[in-house]
């Protein structure tokens, strides 16, 4: 089965490669040859996955499925969510955004977080979310050289280390892309 993953984040896009079954043939934006950003205009993860799947689906025909993902702090009422990309700026640079977590977190707040993932699914004129979540804290400082985005400064709950510490496999299994693509793959493989 062929089936694109409508993101431009090449990071998700290997993390995604390595956890689906061979037998579905990830098809990247950049093969079929859209380079726009599709807008993100949503207030809630569920909504801008949804955006993003329908926007493929309505210029290209094709199945697809898109993910939005936030990691949602208690202390900050959960900020960064939804803007988790671009919390400290349209340019979303990942440095500037856990800068911008770190500072407001310096106070001494609690530091009690997690990640949801949402994808949503566009398949034979079917649209389906699939979600997935990590509880965790927030780390002082940056740890580790693996992952991206705010993998550095979040140490899922029942570990030590950040994702960005652990490997690649540990954070596929108990994340929150990895169970939310868990759910997907499920269904398809019924489907």
């Amino acid at each position: 089965m062929d089936l694109v993953f409508a993101t431009h984040n090449t990071n998700k896009l290997k993390e995604v490669g390595l956890m689906l079954p061979k037998a579905i043939r990830l098809i990247s934006l950049e093969d079929l040859g859209c380079r726009q950003e599709i807008p993100e205009t949503g207030t809630s993860l569920e909504a801008n996955a949804q955006l993003k799947a329908d926007y493929i689906t309505k210029h290209y025909g094709i199945s697809c499925f898109a993910d939005d993902t936030g990691l949602i702090i208690d202390a900050l009422n959960g900020a960064p969510g939804v803007y988790s990309a671009r919390y400290a700026g349209e340019e979303k640079d990942s440095e500037k955004n856990i800068e911008k977590v770190l500072t407001k977190l310096r106070n001494g707040a609690s530091r009690e977080a997690r990640f949801k993932t949402v994808i949503a699914l566009n398949l034979k004129n079917k649209r389906l979310l699939f979600d997935g979540i990590v509880e965790g804290t927030i780390t002082n400082e940056k740890r580790g050289k693996n992952g991206f985005g705010y993998d550095p400064i979040f140490i899922p709950t029942g570990y030590d280390q950040t994702f960005a510490q652990l490997p690649g496999h540990i954070k596929n299994e108990i994340g929150h892309r990895g169970k939310a693509l868990q759910k997907l793959i499920k269904y398809l493989a019924k489907n």
